[in-house]
């Protein structure tokens, strides 16, 4: 299950959640995009109200060949809805930018710093360009990623990978910020990747001294071993 634990600085910027979490996209079959909050592997989905009340302001992209379609989510109960579904051979690209700067105390200092999530879809493994500060992209080899930060691979980088039945496996990414995990079921994997930027900086007038990044990729496998189900749904935290 997603147990990884964020550094300080993410744990502080969640501001109270019981664990370190995540956003990812996922679709139903005939349905749009929503990004939700939480922790796939363990069937939980933050809701409102409640910790899904911290985020300020996600939006998302549809990314078709050289066409991009960018709009706002709606927040539901639930998640954050977006105006689109990806078909074949489309993605989508979502985060959260705007999300609040946190101050704590650590050894008598005090440190500010954010917590910057963000997600991707995929609906095939064919390789793909980055687009997020902190991404993880199909390479076009089956169970293949590349970790990027900036746009330029990022090495020695945990990754998670995670069935909805909590199924999980993780690996770092060598030195060409690659990764790869065998993908024996069938449905839905999640895998996410966090980085933390410890370079000093200004949002909006607000100083900061660090930016927590985690970053998810959803991929449906069309085939495989019949998956397990997923475990009873947690019930979300209260704000």
């Amino acid at each position: 299950m997603f147990k990884k634990t964020l550094c300080m600085l993410a744990l502080a910027a969640l501001a109270g959640a019981a664990q370190a979490h995540q956003v990812w996209l996922e679709q139903a079959e005939g349905g749009k995009a929503v990004l939700r909050f939480g922790e796939f592997g363990d069937n939980l989905r933050e809701a409102s109200p409640g910790l899904l009340d911290n985020f300020v302001k996600p939006a998302g992209t549809l990314l078709s060949g050289k066409q991009e379609q960018a709009a706002q989510a709606t927040k539901t109960a639930d998640g954050f809805a977006l105006p689109f579904a990806a078909t074949d051979g489309e993605s989508i690209v979502a985060e959260e930018a705007s999300y609040p700067i946190h101050s704590f105390e650590r050894d008598g200092k005090k440190i500010s710093s954010w917590y910057r999530p963000a997600a991707r879809l995929v609906t095939t493994l064919n390789a793909q360009s980055p687009k997020l500060l902190l991404d993880i992209t199909p390479t076009g080899n089956e169970g293949e990623f590349l970790v990027t930060f900036n746009g330029k691979p990022l090495p020695k980088t945990e990754v998670e990978l995670v069935t909805q039945s909590g199924w999980a496996k993780s690996d770092y990414s060598d030195d060409k910020g690659l990764v790869s995990f065998d993908m024996p079921w069938k449905g839905q994997y999640v895998a996410e990747v966090s980085h933390t930027d410890r370079t000093p900086g200004e949002r909006q007038g607000e100083k900061y001294d660090a930016v927590s990044y985690v970053t998810s990729l959803t991929y449906v496998k069309p085939a495989g071993v019949e998956p397990i189900p997923a475990g009873p749904a947690m019930a979300p935290h209260k704000k």
